[in-house]
């Protein structure tokens, strides 16, 4: 069976904040201005989640057929980007938000994050 191999690409460095200018080093990265509706319908989707990839763990322990097991990985992915799109939204909304209006550097710093999100949600 042939492997597909990916080209090794550099990694960035990890960043102390996300560039909207409201963290310091010392006090690590957090969310800015997370709607507490949004927070705990994420939290639900991501417990749901969790419950279908054990049940897809099952699946394939028990020699489920292929088939099926792929659609419920295919569900899990779904769920998945749901919440991404949800986290995406607040990020734009709040902290993208804050760095580009500021400009200079953390703006900078926030098209380059923006960037390097997009390219991981997208592969």
């Amino acid at each position: 069976m042939a492997t597909k191999t990916r080209s090794a690409r550099p990694t960035p460095a990890p960043q102390t904040s996300c560039g909207c200018g409201t963290h310091s080093e010392s006090s690590g990265r957090r969310a800015v201005a997370v709607d507490p509706e949004i927070k705990d319908r994420n939290l639900k989707r991501l417990r749901r989640i969790e419950g279908q990839a054990r049940g897809v763990q099952k699946m394939v322990e028990a020699d489920q057929y292929c088939g099926d097991i792929m659609t419920q990985i295919a569900a899990i992915h779904e769920a998945l980007r749901s919440v991404a799109h949800e986290l995406m939204r607040n990020h734009l909304m709040h902290c993208a938000t804050t760095a580009i209006r500021s400009g200079g550097s953390d703006a900078n710093a926030m098209y380059d994050e923006l960037l390097d999100l997009m390219r991981k949600l997208n592969r």
